[in-house]
């Protein structure tokens, strides 16, 4: 299952993202927010990092105006490793060197056709599991 949300910045582009990976069966669950009214970015991302983190959810997916606030936000939950990615080689090297739970983006950055394309980068990417990959990880996580 994938988790979402977004803050009234990225609303729009998660619609599309959600509609894009139902076509391609995920489960999705949607965190948030749910209108364009103004609204708090941490609260949805800290909603989804958690909900990543307990194993509740495979992967997320987190989207503002910029995909930074989120991003950092995400990244104060123990075992996310959060990815601002605003091209596809970023998002497959997140994976395949830091697998990265969490995909942030930009609505104001990244148009939805690109979006779409890094989202299905992202979560058909698998983590490569070279040692020396999974010893950069443990030295984030310490």
């Amino acid at each position: 299952m994938i988790a979402i949300g977004s803050d009234h910045g990225g609303f729009a582009l998660k619609g599309e993202i959600i509609a894009h990976l139902q076509k391609r069966s995920f489960e999705v669950k949607d965190f948030g927010t749910y209108t364009e009214a103004s609204c708090d970015y941490p609260v949805y991302a800290k909603a989804v990092a958690k909900a990543v983190a307990a194993g509740e959810c495979d992967k997320g997916i987190l989207i503002c105006g910029t995909g930074i606030g989120v991003s950092m936000t995400a990244n104060k939950i123990r075992g996310i490793r959060a990815a601002l990615c605003g091209d596809c080689f970023s998002a497959e090297a997140t994976r395949l060197h830091n697998d990265a739970n969490v995909l942030t983006l930009g609505a104001r950055v990244t148009g939805p056709g690109l979006a779409l394309k890094i989202v299905d980068t992202f979560l058909d990417t698998p983590f490569s599991g070279d040692e020396r990959h999974i010893r950069r990880i443990s030295q984030i996580e310490d």
